[in-house]
């Protein structure tokens, strides 16, 4: 499969997954990954899910806008994702997220994961 594909489909199994059992997010992280989200970092599997599954808001979808991948070489990718979410009753918002991936040979795990919406302060 190619990069495009596996980012794209990638992308998909992360966001449905986030939006129905935050919990098994656990699973796509590897050990020693890293969470930056709105500038508070997150190290660890542990600190990162501890984070997602404490966010405040019980219903919650995301939409793709696009989803952008380059290899950095045949063990690792970067998946750049721009899209809008919503949250309980609150307006869409726009959102872009940055995954550092890595494979073990067979399946893709997150190394690194950048999160911002993308708000606008004047």
């Amino acid at each position: 499969m190619a990069y495009k594909e596996i980012g794209m489909a990638f992308a998909n199994h992360y966001y449905n997954t986030f939006d129905t059992n935050r919990p098994i997010l656990s699973q796509l992280y590897a050990d020693n990954a890293m969470l930056t989200f709105e500038n508070d970092q997150f190290p660890g599997r542990e600190a990162i899910i501890n984070k997602l599954t404490s966010l405040p808001f019980q219903v919650v979808k995301h939409v793709t806008t696009t989803v952008d991948t380059q290899p950095l070489d045949e063990r690792t990718m970067l998946v750049f994702v721009v899209g809008q979410l919503k949250t309980d009753d609150d307006p869409p918002h726009g959102f872009s997220q940055v995954f550092l991936l890595k494979t073990d040979g067979s399946s893709w795990f997150i190394c690194n994961d950048m999160f911002r919406l993308t708000l606008h302060h004047h």
